[in-house]
């Protein structure tokens, strides 16, 4: 007797919360449901490049650490927004091509080396191109690496975290 009043809540909640019923297992999603986060992100360079070195955030402001990470690509190759937002800075940064791009969420990506398509106050989606990968990013074991990076405010993020959708965890109940 319990389960179908548990069952009867669920549902109710569900429909506050949604405004829909849920769906059954198995059943077609309506074409209005949003996309989900991980849709919102994409890679900036093509075909799900290699990481050549990851994220290593620094232990205090100052000090050392790879804050963002380096994919491996090729000289001249596209580089693209990783998600829709204003780009912020395309120009010169101590002698490298660099561009930044602020989301709409507080977050900011940052692209280096690259040779700008773009100039600043120019709004881009996901995909859209940002400029060309030049060459010469130190430590890089490949022809070009893509310098890929992400900070909230002045604290730096693993920007491969975009690509991931979150983790759920259930928790128990008391």
């Amino acid at each position: 007797m319990l389960a179908p009043r548990l069952l009867t809540v669920l549902l109710v909640v569900c429909v506050l919360v949604t405004g829909q019923p849920t769906p059954s297992a198995g059943a077609p999603r309506p074409a209005s449901a949003p996309p989900a986060a991980s849709a919102l992100w994409g890679w900036p360079l093509a075909q799900d490049p290699e990481v050549t070195r990851p994220f290593l955030p620094p232990p205090g402001p100052y000090a050392a650490g790879h804050r963002g990470v380096d994919l491996a690509g090729a000289i001249g190759q596209p580089v693209v927004a990783a998600g829709a937002g204003t780009v912020a800075f395309a120009g010169m940064v101590a002698g490298r091509p660099v561009v930044s791009v602020d989301h709409p969420d507080g977050l900011r990506t940052t692209y280096e080396p690259v040779r700008p398509g773009v100039a600043a106050g120019q709004p881009v989606s996901r995909g859209s191109p940002l400029g060309v990968l030049d060459g010469g990013h130190a430590g890089c074991p490949v022809e070009a690496c893509l310098h890929w990076g992400l900070r909230r405010g002045e604290v730096y993020l693993d920007p491969l975290s975009l690509l991931r959708p979150p983790r759920v965890r259930l928790l128990p109940w008391p």
